[in-house]
């Protein structure tokens, strides 16, 4: 049965790969609405969107885009009927397909742009055919799921010339241009450390695979949602969330949260690419005695230290430090006792030569330290806001998309959003690099990849101390899988 399916996929590919290379030659790389050599725009000047992945967070995706006023969503994807049924309802013009391939194959002349909204893992090779249909893409965080795909997608974005933006809603906050121009106005000094913490995972991590297996239910196909996933039995409860705490699919609490807390970090100071990284995790027990082992799965917490190169905002290297699991760092000196820190399970910190600020989740109410410096600092307004703030991020994308590529901004573009994945991406390489087990010649297990420093060579996109754990920078697709043509 596996065999088989694998030959449909194939064939599948390898027919719309065809197809959306004729049609990548053919069609130029402007939204359907422009028209001729000198941007005629057409009496209905609106994005037509078609989205993959609708429900949970797609279908809130969509209904924000169609919120904006000037978008339309006219086709809809999803490998599972059920959660589908929202914004099948909600959109009954729009034709509904199960497999994106099949839809872009099919309608890709009917819609200039392409929401994605599905597992962590499918969000490379859905992106990277929809752009080389020249499609205007929103892709939902993390960008990707390997630093590979990270690094393609900026690439692709560039080439296709198309308005790429992720779905990091804090950047399009209040909360980083504030923090610039505190941080530009000298307020804090030179930032050297700064910390990122959050109380996911709120799913299931450090836990063996299900041994439980259940029949797949009639509204999914299974298939492809594995996408480029290694194939396995379908379980119950993996679907539609608990898989973000399985590498196969998923990033761990960095992927669902790191790109609404670091956004900040990355905007201020203007962070590119990590040079080093180490990590410490937490552990289960399996018995009274005994901790678990199960590199199949994100561990339950974890520490990580990265460390950025000097920027033109700093005066040397920033080390970040990124806690999850409930773990958070020392609350500062200047906050009261019972001052809240960060939001209370969220929160970034940044500490200066001259003093420290702090905001929530999506980088929202930021604040200087101690609290009461906010009553009395003034600082202009040099960095323009975006209408609806974090809800505006939607609209944002949509009006870009009308305009065509390079006529307006958005506040996650991939050249942005690329990097910012791939250092999470990279602080995953660590915590992953904790589980490598190696044997020595009397079959004794150690753990060569624990309590060591990963250097990170970024031209070549390697560990180069360690190579253990590159293996997880480009994982091996499923076969029948290829990251475009």
């Amino acid at each position: 049965m596996e065999n088989k399916t694998n030959d449909q996929n194939a064939t599948t590919r390898r027919s719309f790969l065809k197809t959306g290379a004729i049609a990548a030659a053919a069609f130029t790389i402007v939204p359907r609405h422009v028209l001729g050599g000198n941007g005629f725009l057409a009496p209905s000047d609106r994005l037509i969107i078609a989205g993959i992945g609708v429900g949970g967070k797609g279908q809130s995706d969509i209904a924000m885009f169609h919120k904006s006023g000037k978008a339309d969503i006219g086709f809809l994807c999803d490998v599972d009927t059920r959660r589908a049924a929202g914004s099948v309802k909600a959109f009954p013009k729009a034709k509904f397909y199960k497999d994106w391939r099949e839809m872009l194959d099919k309608e890709h002349k009917n819609f200039d742009a392409v929401s994605v909204s599905t597992p962590d893992h499918n969000h490379a090779v859905q992106a990277m055919a929809a752009m080389q249909l020249g499609k205007h893409v929103y892709v939902q965080k993390p960008l990707t799921h390997d630093i590979y795909e990270a690094r393609a997608l900026t690439a692709a974005a560039k080439k296709y010339k198309v308005v790429t933006q992720m779905g990091n809603q804090g950047a399009s906050n209040d909360g980083p241009r504030q923090m610039k121009e505190w941080y530009d106005a000298g307020l804090i000094g030179d930032v050297h450390t700064v910390y990122a913490w959050t109380d996911r995972p709120v799913w299931p991590q450090g836990i063996p695979w299900s041994t439980n297996k259940s029949e797949v239910p009639k509204e999914l196909d299974w298939d492809l949602w594995l996408g480029t996933a290694p194939y396995k039995e379908y379980v119950d409860k993996l679907v539609p969330f608990n898989w973000r705490g399985w590498w196969d699919y998923g990033t761990g609490a960095l992927g669902d949260m790191g790109c609404h807390l670091l956004e900040a970090p990355f905007s201020v100071l203007n962070l590119k690419y990590a040079s080093e990284v180490q990590a410490s995790v937490g552990s289960v027990y399996v018995d009274e005695f005994k901790r678990g082992y199960f590199p199949d799965s994100c561990p339950p917490s974890s520490h990580v230290t990265l460390k950025f190169p000097k920027t033109e905002k700093t005066k040397g290297d920033v080390t970040v430090h990124w806690m999850d699991g409930g773990i958070q760092p020392e609350r500062p000196e200047e906050l009261e006792a019972n001052e809240v820190f960060g939001d209370g399970g969220n929160g970034t910190l940044f500490i200066g030569t001259k003093g420290k600020m702090m905001a929530s989740t999506y980088s929202a109410d930021p604040r200087l330290l101690p609290l009461s410096r906010n009553k009395s600092i003034k600082v202009p307004e040099r960095f323009a806001r975006v209408q609806g703030g974090a809800n505006g991020h939607y609209a944002q994308w949509v009006e870009a998309c009308i305009a065509g590529h390079g006529k307006k901004e958005v506040s996650s573009p991939f050249e942005i959003a690329g990097p910012l994945t791939e250092a999470l991406l990279m602080a995953n390489l660590a915590i992953r690099g904790v589980d490598v087990q190696a044997k020595d010649a009397q079959g004794k297990i150690s753990y060569p990849g624990r309590n060591i420093k990963l250097l990170w060579d970024n031209n070549n996109m390697k560990v180069t101390n360690f190579d253990a754990v590159n293996q997880y920078v480009k994982r091996e697709y499923r076969k029948g899988w290829t990251l475009g043509a």
